[in-house]
């Protein structure tokens, strides 16, 4: 671009951080159509799900030891876990929590994982605003209409940053959902703590210089710790700009600010076009498999093969994939060593799909992936790429002793905006991750459910919390 004509469009997206702010700002629940609140309700029950099945995971063990070391106090909920620990410190282990099973919600336009940093970031804040809010402002509590506008906000920023961004940040290496998770976690917490249109810009701008994340980590714990940052950061930024902690107020839209330095190609009116009437929440969806979203296509296509034939992976002699080049710039790891490192392999993805006729958490144990009889099929595995198909579309053939070949074509796969989970598939997720969990019964999951179902009639969301713990006292 031209000196004169980045002159010119710096000068038209002068405010975009004030903007957004303000539109941010002026997001009511009224606003709000019935499917959108009905996607925010659907957010909370697979978060909840997600991090309750993933509150056992190794992950999480080692955030409680490293806080319980440092001395956190026992103020906020872990959610699925006995400890408690301070507001920042949960905000961090329930985000990273609802993203460790790589089974939370995709934004498909910029694969943004939405809802752990910003739901995380909210709920830690509902516990600590009693002590956060001790001036006289009479904010003790966030009720259940308060949460959704929150949240909606939240997702709405995160997504439009992302999209600012897109495609040229994701290709350089960065994570969205740790880079633009933060600033949805901090306008979220910003509306939680009625933030005026001044401070809001300075919570955008603290969040901007929180943004972190690189996609080198997939496959490892520090994956979803960028989710729990994005959620501990925003909530900082958040509590900091409530103080008058200050920062450029053109943090987004600055020559040195994060649109420009973070992406090759910014898109400005991005982050303000069509609010309120384009949701991007819409163009989210909820994943059926716990593992990289771009190997759903391939595995939806094997699993319909599987049931549509009744094959016996004993009797097949390749698997062959065409799919986005997407799929192994990504997902290409072809000899997986851990369970997470499984989650980002296509070739293991396909050989459970195969061998099991399901993906679930349990295909991603570091003793599934090292199974001889999954190696063995795992080498029968090949992909290729074409340019030709969409993110998310595959070809599969599978190979059958004697030479006959059986296929499928995915046009879209399941838990895409244009092939979604039904109501009936998310609470059967729910349920099947919630039910491993090692103190179920003191769980209240028939409570937690119908809190969540009438979100939006609850005088105070703590209640959510309270459900999702085994600690039996009372907040």
């Amino acid at each position: 671009m031209s000196m004169q004509r980045k002159s010119v469009a710096e000068g038209h997206h002068r405010e975009s951080t004030r903007s957004l702010a303000e539109l941010i700002l002026g997001l009511r629940f009224e606003d709000i159509p019935d499917e959108v609140v009905n996607r925010a309700v659907q957010s909370a029950l697979d978060f909840f799900g997600v991090s309750i099945g993933a509150s056992q995971h190794p992950l999480v063990g080692k955030m409680v030891r490293v806080s319980a070391a440092l001395g956190s106090p026992a103020q906020t909920t872990v959610i699925g876990r006995k400890e408690r620990r301070d507001a920042l410190w949960a905000a961090l282990i329930n985000g990273s929590m609802a993203h460790i099973l790589d089974f939370d919600d995709t934004h498909f336009p910029t694969i943004l994982h939405g809802y752990a940093p910003i739901l995380s970031a909210c709920l830690a804040l509902s516990e600590a605003l009693p002590n956060v809010c001790d001036d006289g402002s009479g904010m003790g509590k966030v009720s259940g209409k308060e949460l959704i506008v929150a949240f909606v906000a939240g997702y709405e920023t995160s997504a439009r940053v992302a999209l600012s961004v897109h495609p040229s940040h994701y290709d350089r290496g960065w994570h969205v959902t740790g880079t633009a998770g933060v600033f949805g976690a901090s306008v979220a917490c910003g509306k939680l703590l009625r933030l005026d249109v001044d401070r809001m810009v300075h919570a955008l701008g603290i969040a901007a210089s929180q943004a972190s994340g690189l996609r080198e980590m997939f496959g490892t714990m520090t994956k979803p710790f960028h989710a729990g940052k994005a959620a501990q950061n925003g909530l900082l930024a958040a509590l900091l700009a409530r103080e008058g902690f200050t920062s450029s107020k053109r943090s987004l839209e600055a020559e040195r600010g994060f649109c420009h330095v973070m992406s090759d190609d910014p898109h400005l009116d991005r982050l303000t076009e069509g609010w309120a009437s384009k949701w991007e929440i819409l163009s989210s969806g909820f994943k059926p498999y716990p593992c990289g979203v771009v190997t759903h296509p391939a595995i939806d296509g094997v699993i319909s093969l599987r049931q549509k034939y009744a094959l016996d992976y004993r009797r097949v002699t390749s698997v062959r994939a065409k799919c986005h080049p997407l799929v192994l710039e990504l997902t290409g790891k072809s000899e997986p060593q851990t369970g997470l490192e499984g989650k980002f392999s296509i070739y293991h993805c396909l050989a459970v799909a195969l061998v099991d006729g399901v993906v679930a958490p349990s295909s991603f144990t570091d003793g599934r992936v090292g199974d001889a009889e999954i190696k063995k099929v795992r080498n029968l595995v090949t992909v290729a790429v074409d340019d030709s198909l969409g993110e998310d579309q595959a070809e599969v053939a599978i190979e059958l002793e004697g030479g006959h070949i059986v296929r499928e074509f995915v046009e879209h796969a399941s838990g895409t905006p244009e092939r979604p989970l039904t109501a009936i598939e998310l609470e059967r997720k729910f349920s099947a991750l919630v039910s491993d969990h090692p103190d179920l019964e003191a769980l209240n999951i028939d409570r937690l459910k119908r809190d969540i179902f009438g979100i939006h009639e609850l005088d105070d969301i703590r209640c959510l919390l309270k459900a999702a713990s085994p600690r039996r006292e009372h907040l």
